[in-house]
C-alpha cells in the first residue's frame, strides 16, 4: 500500500550513513549516564547480564526488520509492515504510536539540552537553547536527506571515539598506570557484588538496558531511503550489533571495575539526569582535568543527536501513514529534494507545543512524557509479529527461503525470543507499583498501552478489519532500481 504514487522520499543514505545512524541512536544518554544506575540497582554481573541478554534480543529483532526491510524497503517500515503483514488496524496504531513517541521524544530531548546548557551557562533562560535546537534540527531535516545522514555520521563518530577513549584511560587507570593504585576486580566484586539484588533487580536493569537500545530500529525507516538497501542494511546490522554489545559489555565492566557500585554518584545517574555521567567519574579518577566539561559536550551532541534522528522517524512515519490513507494526504507531499516538508513541519509543530506544554503546565508534558513512555517496545512487539507473519506466509504461498536477499537466523527462535522478552520488560516497567497497587502510578507508567488499544480498536470498529490470512497477505514488492 505505501509508496504508490505522488511524490516520493529519495534513496540517498549510504552504507555508512545507515550503520552510524543505528549506532548513534543506540549509543547515547543510555550509555554514557543510565549506565551507572544500572550497576548500582544489580550490581557488575547483574547489569553485564541484562546488557548482554537484551543485546541478543535487539540483534534478533534487528534481523528480523531486516529481512523484511530489504525485501521492502519503505520509508516508516513498521506501519507498513504491521498493516500488510497483519491486520490494518494493527500497522494504523503502530504507525500513529510510533509517530506519537518520536514527536514527544524530540519536544523532551530540546528540553534535556536546556537542562545542559546551565553547565557553560547557568543564568541564561533554559528556553533560548532549546529554540536553538529546535531550529537547528528542523533546519538539518528540511535540508536534504544526505545532510541528515552526514550530520548523524559524524555526530556519532564523536561518541564511537568517546566510547574508545574511555576504554582505553579506563583499562590504564585499572591496572594502575593512570590514576594512581590500581583496582583490577576489586570493585567488581566488592560486598555484594557482583550479582546484588537477585532477579527483580536484573529485571529492572532490563527496562533500563531496554531504553538504551532504542533507536536501533531506525535500520528500517532508513532503509526506505537508502541507495542499496539489499547490501547497506545487512552490513549495517551485523556492525551495529557487535559494536553496540562490545562497547556496552566493555563500558559497564571498566566503570564496575573503577567505581563500586556503593558509590551515591552511580545511584544518582539516570537517563533523565545529565548532571552525573559514570564517564566523567572515570575520566576524574584517571587525573584528567576538564574531564566533565568533555563530557558534557558529549552528551550535549548526544542528545541533539537523539532530537534529529527522532525529527528523522516521526517525519517519515508520518509520510508513510498518509501513503497508506491513515493520515491526511498533504503529509504524504514531498520537495523537489525528496523531504516531505508538510510532516516535517506538523511534527515540528507538535515538538514546539509540546515543549511549551512543559514550561506552561508542567502536569500535561509529565502525562505526554508518560504516554510515550513504552510506545518503543510496543513498536518492537509489533516488529516481531509482523517479521512471523511475513515469514510464515511466504513459505505458505510456495516461496523459498533462498528467494530472500537477507535472511533472519534462527527463525522461528528470533522473533519469538525478541516477542517474549519485549512483553517481559513492558510488564516489569513498575513492579513496585504493581505489587502496591499504586494505581495512578501504575496509570502513568503504562499510558502507552491503553493508547495503542484505542487506536487499534477505533479503526478495527470503523472500518471492520480482520486479520489477514497467511494466504491472503499482499507479498508484492516496489521495484527499487526504477525508484
Amino acid at each position: 500500500m505505501a509508496e504508490q504514487g505522488g511524490s516520493q522520499v529519495k534513496r540517498a543514505l549510504k552504507t555508512r550513513h545507515i550503520s552510524m545512524i543505528s549506532l548513534g541512536g543506540s549509543i547515547g544518554t543510555g550509555l554514557f549516564v543510565a549506565s551507572g544506575s544500572a550497576i548500582s540497582t544489580a550490581g557488575p554481573g547483574g547489569a553485564l547480564l541484562a546488557y548482554v541478554g537484551m543485546g541478543v534480543m535487539v540483534y534478533f529483532l534487528m534481523t528480523s526488520l531486516g529481512e523484511m526491510a530489504t525485501y521492502m524497503p519503505v520509508s516508516g517500515s513498521f506501519s507498513t509492515y504491521a498493516t500488510k503483514y497483519v491486520d490494518p488496524a494493527f500497522g494504523f496504531a503502530m504507525g500513529w504510536n510510533y509517530w506519537f513517541n518520536w514527536a514527544i521524544t524530540v519536544a523532551v530531548d530540546i528540553s534535556t539540552i536546556a537542562l545542559i546548557m546551565k553547565f557553560w551557562f547557568p543564568h541564561a533562560p533554559g528556553w533560548i537553547w532549546s529554540l536553538l535546537a529546535l531550529v537547528l534540527v528542523f533546519l538539518v531535516n528540511a535540508l536534504t536527506v544526505k545532510a541528515f545522514g552526514e550530520t548523524e555520521y559524524w555526530i556519532a563518530l564523536i561518541k564511537l571515539v568517546t566510547v574508545i577513549i574511555f576504554l582505553v584511560v579506563g583499562v590504564l587507570t585499572i591496572v594502575g598506570i593512570m590514576g594512581g593504585k590500581a583496582t583490577y576486580l576489586e570493585n567488581f566484586v566488592y560486598h555484594k557484588a557482583p550479582f546484588v539484588g537477585g532477579i527483580p533487580a536484573i529485571l529492572s536493569v532490563f527496562v533500563v538496558a531496554g531504553f538504551s537500545f532504542q533507536g536501533t530500529e531506525l535500520i528500517g525507516i532508513t532503509a526506505g531511503e537508502s541507495e542499496t538497501p539489499e547490501t547497506s542494511v545487512p552490513k549495517a546490522i551485523s556492525q551495529v550489533f557487535w559494536r553496540i554489545l562490545l562497547f556496552y559489555i566493555l563500558a559497564i565492566f571498566v566503570i564496575a571495575c573503577i567505581i563500586p557500585y556503593t558509590s551515591p554518584n552511580l545511584l544518582g545517574s539516570s537517563a533523565r539526569d545529565v548532571s552525573i555521567s559514570p564517564f566523567t567519574l572515570v575520566f576524574r579518577r584517571a587525573g584528567l582535568a576538564g574531564a566533565a566539561g568533555v563530557m558534557n559536550a558529549v552528551i550535549l551532541t548526544s542528545v541533539l543527536s537523539s532530537a534529529n534522528s527522532g525529527m528523522y522517524a516521526s517525519t517519515r512515519m508520518l509520510y508513510s501513514l498518509s501513503k497508506q490513507g491513515f493520515a491526511a494526504k498533504i503529509f504524504g507531499k514531498t520537495s523537489k529534494r525528496g523531504i516531505p516538508y508538510l510532516a516535517l513541519l506538523g511534527t515540528t509543530i507538535v515538538g514546539l507545543l509540546t515543549f511549551i506544554s512543559s514550561i506552561m503546565g508542567p502536569k500535561i508534558y509529565i502525562w505526554l512524557v508518560a504516554a510515550s513512555g513504552l510506545t518503543g517496545f510496543v513498536a518492537w512487539v509489533g516488529i516481531a509479529i509482523a517479521h512471523w507473519r511475513f515469514r510464515r506466509a511466504f513459505i505458505k504461498q510456495g516461496h523459498d527461503v533462498s528467494e530472500l536477499r537477507y535472511r533472519a537466523k534462527w527463525f522461528p527462535f528470533g522473533p519469538l525470543f525478541a516477542f517474549v522478552l519485549s512483553i517481559i520488560v513492558i510488564a516489569g516497567q513498575d513492579i513496585h507499583s504493581i505489587a502496591n497497587f499504586d494505581w495512578q502510578a501504575i496509570g502513568i507508567t503504562y499510558m502507552a498501552i491503553p493508547l495503542f488499544i484505542v487506536l487499534y480498536t477505533y479503526y478495527k470498529i470503523r472500518y471492520k478489519t480482520k486479520l489477514i490470512p497467511l494466504e491472503e497477505i499482499d507479498l508484492s514488492r516496489p521495484d527499487i532500481t526504477k525508484e
